[in-house]
């Protein structure tokens, strides 16, 4: 059967009845939930879903029908950046679909949430109109504030929808790109100078690895993180971008504690006894995408 993945991000990782009521707006025939990562430090909730076109669309929908009711963007605070209830919708071709098959699902559901709901959509990646528009970073710089400003100029419309964000949900980037790993590193430390400096010597615009996005962060447990996306794993792996974190983390006399992984990670991502050699949460050991597809197919 063609499946194809969607992963919202969603600005809530902190109020569970929220987090729970948005779950259950996605369920509905043909969706298979997969998985839900909640943290309250980003205040993010990542939602991994799968199915066949027609099926997700209706799912997309529900949950901005339900995020825009409970979701006020201008009550919200978080280390991660975000410039929507509903932040980014992407669509990840699997089994017997392709690309393109995603870019036509992103913007059947950009129209359809922009009519409903009046929510300022923008395309990214593979299904954006212009190279300007493909990095999700340039499109939300700034969070809200930033869009916001921008969307005063005639070159930053919308794809679909008004010309300035909604009032309380803000605008989203939705669009269809290959899997992606959200992969964290936490630190036995509250330096925050120590994470970014690592931050930026490993991501791709600062000169590091390829295919590396990554930003330092302060949580609410005491510690800092190297919050990351590694957009082509297999050009850049966990492994090695773990390995140079504790190599820099080391310079400042600082260990890593633990690493964790946002949503779902394809098998061959992880090396053998990810346990040990990531320092991988207990919790996150199951977070395979095709464990949770065979489970949900039995």
């Amino acid at each position: 059967m063609p499946l194809i993945e969607c992963v919202p991000n969603v600005s809530e990782g902190r109020r569970n009845d929220v987090i729970a009521t948005l779950a259950a707006s996605i369920d509905g025939p043909g969706v298979q939930l997969l998985d839900q990562s909640s943290d309250r430090s980003h205040n993010r909730t990542v939602y991994t879903f799968a199915g066949q076109a027609a099926a997700l669309q209706e799912a997309v929908l529900r949950l901005f029908s339900a995020a825009v009711t409970a979701i006020d963007l201008r009550n919200h605070e978080g280390v991660h950046p975000r410039m929507g209830a509903v932040d980014v919708v992407p669509f990840v071709p699997l089994q017997g679909t392709a690309m393109e098959d995603c870019v036509v699902l992103a913007k059947r559901t950009a129209a359809a949430i922009a009519a409903r709901l009046n929510v300022p959509m923008f395309l990214y990646e593979e299904a954006a109109p212009t190279d300007e528009r493909r990095n999700l970073a340039e499109i939300r710089r700034g969070g809200l504030n930033g869009i916001t400003y921008r969307m005063l100029q005639d070159a930053w419309r919308p794809d679909f929808g008004p010309k300035a964000p909604h009032p309380t949900a803000g605008a989203t980037a939705i669009g269809a790109r290959p899997i992606l790993i959200a992969y964290n590193v936490n630190l036995a430390s509250n330096r925050l100078g120590v994470a970014k400096r690592i931050a930026s010597v490993i991501r791709a615009s600062g000169g590091g690895f390829s295919c590396v996005k990554a930003m330092g962060v302060q949580l609410e447990q005491g510690i800092v993180q190297v919050s990351m996306n590694l957009t082509n794993y297999r050009e850049t792996s966990m492994t090695t971008v773990f390995d140079a974190i504790a190599r820099e983390a080391a310079v400042d006399g600082v260990r890593v504690l633990e690493s964790e992984i946002v949503g779902l990670v394809p098998a061959d991502a992880l090396p053998p006894e990810p346990r040990r050699r990531l320092k991988l949460r207990e919790a996150d050991l199951d977070r395979v995408l095709e464990r949770r597809l065979e489970r949900c197919s039995t």
